[in-house]
């Protein structure tokens, strides 16, 4: 005799489900699609179940400066204080990297590439990211070695940095062996280090390498004054190194102005206004779309036609 099964319905799954299968959305389809479904999908989205990890990284290269601070803080404030990624590019306001930090307490992944943060406000509050395991602050001109200091000191458990420059940022620069021995000195745990194109020498490496000794990869490429040859590098079982020598096949897209616009590429805007939700009852409205009150008139530009094969990598693409 076959057994009968038990049909459940969607609105009937915990909470905790529904954000693990919401995180296959995309951000607007979360924040406008699924609350008009039900009232407990609606909830699901309010909480923090959606909001552990949160990865605006391409929306924010395009995003209006206004936009980023008001979204992160709507993103950020539903986490409750689960937040294990963030991916964010572009960052420039402290006092939005404040806001970040102050609710880091269970953050684990921190992406900020592009970032206009300086190294005093990264002193200021470095303390608050101690949880973090893995931090990229590629393409951030303002930050320096006092910066990787501070994030290594307290970031005890830290084992990826990805600290990759355009070679037009650095070209002012005398030298960079500073931030490489900040590393040394600060994060002995590192397993994962991408420095490409910053100006350091072969004895800066030395140190990392050194102190760093469970290091498993470690990227160079365009490194032009690095020269670790095959008998320094059986020094270190285990460790993997790529450059100085270049040889990929560059996506520079990443440093292109994101003001042009390919006629390739689609563009999809979309108005995310609270008080536009007038087909929910009063329950709905006043419940699931309180936060969104201090959201009128912010207006989210998406652009669709961005295939794995021509999205905005970072530039040069990770090993």
């Amino acid at each position: 005799m076959e057994e009968e099964c038990e049909l459940r319905s969607w609105d009937e799954l915990i909470p905790d489900a529904l954000g693990l299968i919401f995180r296959n959305l995309s951000l607007e389809e979360i924040l406008t699609v699924i609350p008009r479904v039900c009232k407990a999908w609606g909830r699901a989205v309010m909480g923090p179940y959606c909001w552990q990890e949160i990865d605006i990284e391409e929306w924010s290269r395009r995003c209006r400066r206004e936009d980023l601070h008001r979204m992160l803080q709507l993103l950020i404030t539903r986490s409750s204080g689960s937040l294990r990624k963030l991916c964010v590019s572009g960052l420039r306001e402290e006092s939005t990297f404040s806001f970040i930090a102050g609710h880091a307490k269970s953050l684990q992944t921190l992406r900020l590439p592009r970032s206009e943060i300086s190294d005093s406000i990264v002193e200021q509050v470095a303390e608050r990211f101690s949880t973090i395991t893995f931090l990229d602050v590629s393409y951030c001109g303002k930050m320096g070695a006092r910066s990787l200091e501070a994030f290594g000191k307290n970031c005890k458990g830290l084992t990826g940095l990805r600290r990759i420059m355009h070679p037009l940022e650095v070209i002012d620069k005398l030298s960079q062996d500073d931030e490489a021995l900040a590393i040394a000195a600060t994060m002995p745990r590192l397993k994962h280090l991408e420095m490409a194109y910053l100006l350091i020498t072969t004895e800066a490496v030395l140190q990392i390498l050194e102190n760093c000794r469970e290091l498993q990869l470690l990227d160079v490429r365009g490194c032009w004054n690095v020269k670790l040859d095959d008998k320094i590098v059986k020094n270190f079982p285990g460790l993997k190194v790529v450059g100085p020598l270049v040889v990929d096949c560059y996506e520079t897209n990443g440093w292109d102005d994101c003001s042009e616009y390919s006629g390739t590429s689609g563009y999809l805007a979309w108005d995310f206004v609270a008080g536009d939700l007038e087909d929910y009852d009063d329950e709905m409205s006043d419940g699931i779309w309180e936060d969104e009150q201090a959201m009128e008139e912010l207006e989210l530009r998406f652009y669709d036609g961005f295939g794995e094969e021509n999205e905005f990598f970072d530039w040069p693409p990770s090993p």
